[in-house]
This record gives structure tokens, sequence and C-alpha cells, in this order.
């Protein structure tokens, strides 16, 4: 039987990168003595208190149809949180709630692009980003960074790539699979070029809240920005709620309007319990993100110490989020070899770089969303791993 061309634009390498994880995910679930440093799932439980007023609310019925760009209570405290952060005046008029940030990407691709159009995506980026814009007819096409190896956005590039079919430009900060949070400087440098080529830009900011050394900048809030971005972000990392699909889209007002006509479509909003429970999330936001911001932080620290005098082996220090990148070529292989060869010699589950972008070949990306005892460990066996190589 035949299939919609729609089916082959969603599919690829970005679904393929999760093989080794699939992998390691089934021989922990049956008792197998692995370490598993490939997803981004906090191993935290959900705060208590938010928890609590999800099986309240479910208690007291709420499991009825919602408004379906969210309900008002919990817009608004979006539209209040948002406001703190960015610094623009929010409305919860410019808020739509979405099935997690990855509902609110496929929303704004499908909503601000045409079959054929362009979106500039600054590589390396989350391996999904690709087959979201082909999913909307659009065409990604990837901007290497600035070739200092730093991870830094090469405006240069950047300005090179907008043709006539450019649409938009989507960047991520602070990224994943890096870590690197962008500066108001560059930052600065992209919002002139959207402006002067009349772009939208699209901002996934879901790591935001969990950054290290300096506090994020949100595109939006930068003179004449406002207007052409859509910035989309969730509560899956920052509260530790991947499962609870709980994520936002913050745009100009007609965007959300056509935001509500979409979700009509796909979506119908969220459960009404689990917006409450959101509510409660947003509202106790200072004390659930300084204490995960400070586990992350402690954990980056020793992964990045244990990992950094493995022969062959290059950690690149992250400013935010819960990854780490590492270098592999010195031990002789490809960064593909390595995932495969660590995890059947020794048990612990990385993701290939390569399926982040061109500029993250060579690069494995380890995750720190797990225990000490067992960052420990991983980085542990991965050191035995690399002096059999050597």
């Amino acid at each position: 039987m035949r299939y919609s061309s729609f089916a082959s634009r969603i599919g690829g390498e970005g679904s393929d990168a999760w093989d080794v994880h699939v992998k390691a995910a089934a021989a922990q679930r049956a008792g197998r003595d692995v370490v598993v440093m490939s997803v981004g799932d906090p191993d935290f439980d959900t705060p208590p208190a938010v928890r609590d007023t999800a099986i309240a609310a479910l208690q007291a019925g709420d499991t009825h149809y919602t408004d379906v760009e969210g309900t008002p209570e919990l817009r608004a405290e979006i539209a209040r949180t948002f406001k703190a952060l960015a610094g623009w005046d929010v409305t919860a008029d410019n808020v739509c709630v979405v099935a997690g940030t990855q509902n609110g990407l496929y929303f704004a691709a499908s909503l601000l692009c045409e079959p054929g159009e362009e979106v500039l995506v600054l590589d390396p980026c989350y391996v999904t980003y690709d087959s979201t814009i082909r999913a909307s007819g659009a065409v990604p096409v990837r901007v290497a960074p600035h070739p200092d190896g730093g991870f830094r956005p090469d405006i240069k590039a950047l300005a090179s790539a907008i043709t006539p079919a450019t649409r938009a430009i989507l960047i991520t900060t602070p990224n994943n699979p890096t870590g690197t949070v962008l500066t108001k400087d560059e930052l600065e440098a992209i919002a002139d070029l959207a402006k002067r080529h009349d772009l939208w830009v699209i901002s996934d900011e879901v790591y935001a809240q969990l950054t290290f050394e300096s506090p994020n900048v949100s595109i939006s809030a930068l003179a004449g920005m406002k207007e052409r971005t859509v910035t989309v972000a969730s509560l899956s990392k920052s509260h530790a709620m991947t499962g609870w699909r709980a994520g936002w889209v913050v745009a100009p007002e007609e965007f959300i309007a056509h935001a509500s006509n979409l979700s009509l479509c796909m979506l119908y909003g969220l459960p009404g319990f689990v917006q409450q429970a959101a509510v409660t999330a947003l509202q106790q936001s200072p004390k659930i993100i300084g204490e995960m911001r400070e586990v992350y932080r402690a954990r980056r620290d020793i992964l990045y110490s244990a990992l950094e005098d493995i022969p062959g082996l290059t950690p690149f220090r992250p400013e935010a989020g819960m990854f780490l990148m590492a270098h592999v070529a010195g031990t002789g292989l490809t960064s593909s070899q390595f995932v495969h060869r660590l995890y059947e010699e020794q048990g612990v589950s990385v993701l290939d770089g390569a399926a982040f972008g061109p500029s993250a070949s060579g690069y494995v990306r380890l995750s720190y969303t797990t225990h000490e005892e067992a960052l420990q460990e991983g980085a542990k066996r991965i050191r035995a791993f690399c002096e059999t190589l050597a």
C-alpha cells in the first residue's frame, strides 16, 4: 500500500538517532547492568505540590474539555512568567497552550511556512527540527557554527544563507545538544537580519531557566522583535514534567488566533487537571527551578571533571541545560562507532552527535539527568573503554 510523502518527510536520521537508547532503556527495564546517559528525561519526580494539584483536580471532576488555546488561568500564569523572564508586556492573548515544546515547534512551522520556503537552522540542533520543518513542506537549511570550535553562531554565514525563499530563522538558546547560551550581542545580530529581511524567528527556549553562569536573553525582548518572534517552551525540563506534555507558544495575537484553529484540528486542548498542575508549577517556579538548577550545575561539574583527562576524549563544558558534548575523534573512532561500541562493550548509552547536525559529527552527547553515582560509574566505564582503544 502507498503512503503519503508526508510519511517520508517525518522520518530519517533524526528518528534513527535513538536506536542505541531504545536498546539501553529496554535492557535497563529488564534489570541488566547498563548506564543510560542518552536521554534528557530528568530523574527527579514531579514536585509533590504539582502532583497533589493534579490529583485534587481529578477528584473534583476536572476531566472535561477545556478552552482550546488553554485555560484563562494557565495562559495568564504563563504570560506573567514569560514577562518576568523576557521583560516585555506579554498578556494571556499572546499565549497558546500546547502539548510540549515539540508540539509548539510543529505549530510554528505549520503556521509560518509555505511549501518550498526555507527555514535557517543554527547547527547543531535538536534531532527533530528537520522533520518538523519538512512536515510543513518547508525546507530546513543548516547554518554551521563559527569555525573556532566553540559552537557559537556564525553571523556572516547566517547572512549569506538568506535567499528570497527564506521565511524564518530557528534558534535554540540554551542549545540542545551543546548547552551554548546565545549572548545578547549574538541575538542582536540575528534580530537585525530578521528585521532587515522581514523574517520570522522561532525561538526554542525550553532550557531558558536552567542556565549556570548567566541568565538567558529572549530574542523576543529585543527592539522590533516581539512582532516577528514565536517563542516555544514547556515545563518538561525545568520542572521535571516531561510526561505531562505541558508547553506553550508565546507570539503575536494574530499567530495565537491561527494556533487556536490548528489546535482544533489536532489537539483540542490539554486536560484541565494537567493545566491546573501547570499553574501550580509556574507559581512555585523559583523554588523548584532553583533546586534543580543547582543539582544540574553540580552534575555538570562532576561529569566534566571525570571526562577531562580521559585519553582521546575532549569534553565541551556546557553553559546550561542537562547535556555535555565530548569530542571523540582522538579515540580513532567515528562518533557512530564510538556510540555503538561503548554500549556493546561497556553497557553505557550515549547519543551520536552527528544526529544533531554535521557540525557535531565526531562528538557524542552525554546526559547528566541521572544521579551522581550513575554519572561516576558511566564515566568510569567510558574511561575503561577509551583506555582499551589507546
